[in-house]
């Protein structure tokens, strides 16, 4: 898929709020830091499209980019904010779960996890809810250049193996980074043919 266009719409707290049209919408969601607002700017070509920033939490709304208008990128909050306050979390919390209840054009959500790290109790625990209330959603594995390639195969191995003790199978993943691109037209393909099997 080449991205012709890809442009701001909205950013609110209400589900009610989000946009009309029944585009279908993929939603990119991970812990503060992981690397989100960097994969958004990335795939679709823009420096600045998500806001980047090295304060983890930044991103506290729903955020809808509509793409070569015909589909939207859903840029959700963190689940895992460093600085931000106990209440200001159950209302994130509450806002992420009633998107994924409520929003029927959401086709797919990509839990972005950072590769470098153990598995987090926190993405496993998300992931469970993800598939407790059936949602489908999909790993992508950030910041894959600053390992090497036994340890980035070794780290996900073991995030598949914990994975396995409470799933059948493990969900589909990519592999990314945003400062060389990788896995940048895995996803947008991966993407492309799902919009693609709409229309059939």
């Amino acid at each position: 898929m080449k991205i012709k266009s890809a442009e701001f719409v909205v950013s609110n707290s209400l589900v009610a709020k989000c946009p009309k049209e029944r585009y279908p919408e993929y939603a990119f969601i991970g812990r503060s830091n992981v690397g989100k607002s960097s994969l958004i700017n990335m795939l679709t070509n823009k420096k600045s499209l998500a806001k980047t920033s090295g304060r983890p939490g930044k991103t506290q709304l729903i955020n809808h980019f509509i793409i070569n208008k015909e589909w939207f990128l859903v840029d959700l909050p963190g689940y895992g904010y460093a600085r931000v306050s106990k209440k200001s979390k159950k209302t994130f919390q509450k806002f992420i779960t009633d998107y994924f209840a409520k929003r029927e054009q959401m086709l797919c959500a990509f839990v972005l996890v950072d590769s470098r790290h153990e598995p987090q109790k926190v993405d496993l625990e998300f992931m469970e809810w993800l598939g407790t209330n059936q949602v489908p959603f999909n790993i992508i594995f950030t910041k894959a250049d600053k390992l090497k390639p036994e340890a980035l195969k070794r780290n996900i191995a073991r995030y598949q193996e914990i994975m396995l003790e409470t799933w059948e199978e493990c969900p589909q993943h990519f592999v990314t980074s945003s400062s060389n691109y990788h896995g940048k037209e895995e996803l947008l393909s991966y993407i492309e043919a799902i919009n693609n099997s709409l229309q059939k």
